[in-house]
């Protein structure tokens, strides 16, 4: 399985191999993108099923790739080779294009394309024309391509319609599997609420728009706090808002539990593991009117155009005035949260892990 430390897919391939482990499968991880921080490798090596294998060779989104790629598929194919493992499980495209003896998962976490359009409202230009091209030939050649929501899978049909995606169901060569985590690591809140309005994600990503966030802050009754990776870009808060950087998961979760709520304003999300985390934690959540996070919150969530700042404003001052509101949508929020947990999203794999193996998959899709 391939992992990187650039974004969520960490989070999601270490919850992932540690259900894993306790359906009987054994993972060899491949950690492409860049050093993994000392906390992570020591997450790593608690993994009871798994051995790491840790590399710098750049992903395929990132500045000047394709030495890199080429180098790690070489080296994929010889962890393969030395560890004789059954399945390729990518959360990368670059490697997962070349054609492989196992059977091969591609997971669509997100794309250059579908991320461009949601944020700029048009194509990427033809700088990215070798990325597109890679990413076509993943996706066409993968036994099988898993996105964790309906939307993700719908942007795949769009972006790339030459690489033959089809739709999701038994037999099909596409499936949906929401992404989970560890009920017992991320526990409800006491019901002490409202001390400020909490963000976290990538600063400098356009798509997170927390920089809508931070411009409304100061019309707010509470503090703005936001959690994240500053990176090369993030905007410069001011007053405005309390930028806290990358914080370990403890501490993440006293900020979820203390929130008047979680604010998430995206234009774009595959999915959103914060939003998940701050939703078990028993955090109300104002998200951004988006396909994906109707699918997953709608019901529960308040959402709001991500353009629109007086309506996102509006909204969480709402919940900033009313703790009755927070804390009906605070429970709300964990109820709906308590259907994305870890093990059911590693039993769906396990699943196709065993059509794929024993042929099943493979037959009924080529019929």
């Amino acid at each position: 399985m391939t992992t990187d430390a650039a974004g969520g897919v960490w989070s999601y391939s270490q919850e992932l191999i540690r259900q894993l482990g306790a359906l009987g499968c054994e993972v060899v991880i491949a950690s492409l993108g860049g050093p993994l921080s000392e906390e992570e490798r020591a997450e790593a090596r608690r993994l009871t099923n798994a051995e790491l294998h840790e590399s710098s060779y750049r992903l395929e989104w990132m500045e000047q790739p394709w030495q890199d790629v080429e180098r790690a598929t070489a080296w994929i194919r010889k962890l393969l080779r030395d560890t004789r493992c059954d399945l390729l499980h990518f959360n990368c495209f670059g490697p997962a294009a070349a054609r492989w003896d196992v059977p091969v998962v591609l997971v669509a976490h997100s794309c250059v394309w579908s991320w461009w359009r949601a944020v700029h409202g048009e194509d990427p230009g033809p700088e990215w024309r070798r990325y597109r091209d890679c990413v076509v030939d993943a996706i066409a050649g993968a036994d099988l391509v898993v996105a964790p929501t309906r939307a993700m899978l719908d942007a795949f049909r769009d972006c790339y319609p030459e690489a033959g995606l089809g739709d999701a169901g038994p037999g099909r060569r596409a499936a949906v599997i929401p992404n989970g985590i560890d009920v017992s690591r991320w526990p409800a809140g006491d019901g002490r609420k409202g001390a400020f309005v909490f963000a976290a994600g990538r600063v400098w990503d356009e798509a997170k728009n927390l920089r809508q966030l931070a411009r409304i802050a100061p019309e707010l009754g509470r503090p703005v706090v936001i959690a994240g990776e500053h990176g090369r870009g993030a905007f410069d808060a001011g007053r405005s808002a309390v930028l806290l950087g990358r914080l370990s998961r403890a501490r993440t979760a006293e900020y979820y539990r203390s929130a008047a709520a979680f604010a998430h304003p995206a234009r774009y999300e595959p999915f959103g593991l914060a939003v998940l985390e701050a939703a078990l934690s028993g955090c109300p959540l104002v998200l951004g009117d988006i396909a994906s996070l109707r699918e997953l919150w709608d019901g529960v969530a308040l959402f709001v155009d991500p353009d629109d700042p007086a309506a996102l404003r509006d909204t969480l001052q709402r919940l900033i005035d009313d703790p009755d509101e927070r804390r009906a949508r605070g429970e709300a929020a964990r109820a709906r949260a308590l259907r994305y947990g870890a093990r059911r999203m590693a039993a769906d794999y396990v699943e196709r892990y065993r059509s794929l193996l024993d042929g099943t998959l493979l037959a009924e899709g080529a019929a």
